[in-house]
């Protein structure tokens, strides 16, 4: 890749080439589609919040997917991989515990113990710890999810997009849902909601969900199953009218989840030249574990003010995760016995989690018909982060839980390395949007935030393990994320855009002492301080509604620099995760969905992705200049459709099949570890009555049983992804 514009103009030629020409036949279609006129079908339209107020998804100057109500339910949309495999340029490796979720989008990264590569924000409130992501998702009204820096307008992190999960709102009157479901792996589910007013201005909305599973990937020593899951959430949400011109909106939620964890298996010959080899069973002579509870408190006020809408969210998180299990080289040996050598790996490794934090945003937005548009505001957050890392001798007895202590060595699982600190972190942002209608059909936006991160870590560990057992170090990283954007919109159906924005993702601690502990075991260049992150992308994209709103087509076309891109290893000898920076990462391409109804049974949809990664520059490693960036797929492409037809005058039939392909990638900077294309075909059969009162369906994922390692770790350490499966869910709504 060069660092003229030469590769951008290739790209943007080929996406013209293919999108443009559909995009610029709007009027004839729209001439020549009488027939699509008089179907009784439209496509759903989904109103988002991408820019903090309610605008439909085809005004909106940003490339975003969005997934309405109608959207999820067609689609089985129940955890965050659902819906990010049905999105172009993103991508989810699920591996190492449930807190743990690799998202990719647009070639930025997440990586372990890092912060995200996106904003996510439920409800008006952003969470705090990436470990919250991954949760079940139930009685949901929206997802949106957007692409290219977001800084501007949801702060630090938000440096590959953001994320906006909207759950239903309490109703007006009695309603409710109850839905149950079974499935291979012995896979046992259920979740139940409940709305309605508590009184004239009050009203509340009650959901939870559970799932048990024995799971499908085997523990060939054991014989056992190592992806076991658990999973009990909840959460209660009040809408109250305080008067006539406040409202209060107050959610609880809570979820605990017991599973495997840690379920690698080692690749000392094939690592280094096919991290897509499959062949090699889990071999453990431990049952992992992984528990953890997630805890939120939030209360969200507005108050319509003579300028507008003056709005005040806090919230409370606690997040609190432990995994346990095998360590290198994950094999049936214990430490006495191992082939390495006495007392030398086939040990044990613990990772706990706790982190409290409390958060505060004001937020001032001016009313939304007026030709000039504006948001003012500040965010405040304080965040606790204890963490601790341990390896220990596997002496055949099992494994000992550690949190704060290490275990001695007379007992029967002694501890041989204890990494741990507490974090405290403070991080606050002033910031502000503002809208302005140039003429009727052009629209300017600029956006501007100010972040500001101050971090003081304390070694946690003991003199014994760390000779820098006791040390603070404290670091301050902040940014200015702006955002402009060019909005021109000569109809209804048809908006194009162009912008320019960046993001930021704070740098931070490693745990200390870690850089020299690496350096003893050959990994040189490993520092305890790791870097900020900062993108800067350019885009321009298109949208148009065509045939009476039964044809949907998007694209656009990114250009963006990294700097600082943060990276994960893995010293498999210390059982130590550490972060490092690739200096500058160029990353190009475009995407594009189309959706369109066929009949007024048939619904057809189709979305194609393309990234271009160059390494530019990589200081610990220089000869990696020129290579692919590590975690991201050349393309991402989807493709399906969605059959309904009646079965009667009260019962109709559907069936959804969904096709999904991630192109070939590397996992690491070097290029030494290819994973080839992956396929996934997912379907779903069912019926339900025509009044939405129940509906049964049978579903299926991967149902081509692909074989596929969902992660592999510098050093050969894979996690092998799930297979088939398969199960029938019952629903019945009541009073909807």
């Amino acid at each position: 890749m060069t660092t003229d514009t030469s590769q951008l103009a290739r790209i943007t030629r080929a996406f013209a080439a293919t999108s443009l020409p559909i995009l610029a036949a709007a009027p004839l279609v729209h001439a020549q589609s009488s027939d699509a006129e008089t179907r009784s079908q439209t496509l759903e339209e989904v109103v988002v919040t991408a820019r903090q107020r309610e605008e439909r998804l085809q005004d909106v100057p940003i490339a975003a997917t969005a997934f309405g109500r109608r959207d999820i339910e067609s689609a089985g949309i129940e955890r965050p991989g659902d819906f990010l495999a049905l999105t172009p340029n993103v991508s989810l490796a699920e591996a190492q515990n449930v807190g743990s979720s690799f998202l990719t989008i647009r070639g930025i990264t997440q990586v372990r113990n890092g912060e995200s590569p996106v904003a996510v924000v439920v409800d008006d409130v952003l969470q705090v710890s990436p470990n919250q992501f991954n949760q079940d998702l139930f009685d949901i009204e929206r997802i949106e999810v957007l692409k290219g820096p977001q800084g501007a307008l949801y702060g630090r992190n938000a440096i590959g997009g953001a994320i906006n999960i909207v759950t239903r709102a309490p109703a007006t009157q009695l309603e409710g849902f109850a839905k149950l479901g079974a499935g291979n792996g012995e896979l046992k589910k259920a979740q139940v909601g409940v709305s309605g007013p508590l009184s004239e201005r009050i009203r509340y909305r009650f959901a939870a969900s559970y799932l048990d599973r024995d799971g499908y990937i085997e523990n060939v020593f054991r014989n056992d199953k190592v992806d076991f899951l658990e999973d009990t959430s909840a959460r209660l949400r009040v809408v109250a009218d305080l008067t006539e011109r406040a409202t209060a909106d107050f959610r609880a939620s809570l979820s605990r989840t017991d599973g495997g964890a840690l379920n690698y298996v080692f690749q000392p010959l094939y690592g280094i030249n096919d991290a897509s080899d499959t062949s090699i069973p889990i071999d453990a002579n431990n049952r992992s574990r992984n528990e953890r509870g997630i805890d939120q408190l939030a209360m969200k006020l507005d108050f319509e003010v003579p300028v507008g809408v003056l709005t005040l969210t806090s919230s409370w998180d606690r997040v609190e995760e432990y995994a346990d299990g095998d360590q290198f080289p994950y094999s049936r040996a214990i430490s006495a016995t191992s082939p390495f050598g006495p007392n030398f790996g086939d040990g044990t490794q613990t990772q706990y989690l706790d982190v409290e934090a409390f958060s505060q945003e004001i937020r001032l937005t001016s009313p939304s018909e007026k030709r000039l548009r504006w948001i003012v505001g500040a965010y405040y957050l304080a965040t606790d982060r204890y963490i601790s890392t341990t390896t220990g001798l596997d002496l055949g007895q099992g494994i000992l839980r550690v949190e704060r202590a290490p275990h001695p060595m007379t007992s029967s699982n002694p501890t041989v390395t204890f990494l741990a600190d507490d974090n405290d972190n403070t991080a606050w942002a002033i910031f502000g949007q503002v809208n302005y209608d140039l003429t009727p059909q052009w629209e300017l936006g600029l956006a501007l935030r100010y972040d500001k991160d101050e971090r003081e870590q304390t070694n946690r560990s003991l003199p014994s393990f760390d000779p820098n057992a006791g040390e603070v170090r404290d670091a301050k990283f902040d940014e200015l994320q702006p955002r402009i954007s060019l909005t021109w919109k000569p109809s209804e159906d048809f908006t194009a855009y162009g912008s320019y924005s960046k993001g930021f993702r704070s740098g931070g601690f490693n745990q200390s002492g870690v850089g020299a502990a690496a350096a003893l075991v050959g990994l040189e260049g490993v520092s305890d301080l790791f870097a900020p992150e900062t993108s800067k992308t350019f885009e321009i994209g298109a949208k148009s509604q065509l045939a009476g709103d039964t044809v949907r087509i998007a694209g656009s076309v990114f250009r963006t620099v990294t700097e600082n891109a943060h990276y994960f290893s893995f010293v498999g000898a210390l059982g130590a995760q550490v972060l490092t920076n690739i200096d500058e990462v160029q990353l190009e391409g475009f995407e594009l969905e189309a959706q369109a109804i066929v009949t007024d049974d048939l619904t057809v949809y189709f979305a194609y992705g393309y990234t271009d990664s160059e390494i530019e520059r990589h200081s610990l490693i220089p000869t990696d200049r020129g290579n692919k960036a590590p975690y991201v797929p050349r393309y991402t492409a989807n493709a399906g459709f969605e059959y309904r037809a009646p079965l009667g005058s009260y019962v109709r039939g559907f069936l959804r099949a969904d096709y999904e392909r991630r192109g070939d990638q590397y996992w690491e900077p070097s290029n030494l570890t290819p994973r080839r294309t992956i396929d996934f075909v997912n379907a779903r059969l069912g019926i339900e009555a025509v009044s939405g009162r129940w509906s049964a369906t049978l579903w299926g994922r991967n149902l081509n049983d692909e074989e596929y390692n969902s992660e592999w770790v510098l050093g050969g350490f894979a996690h092998p992804g799930t297979p088939r499966t398969y199960g029938i869910d019952v629903r019945v709504n009541f009073g909807q």
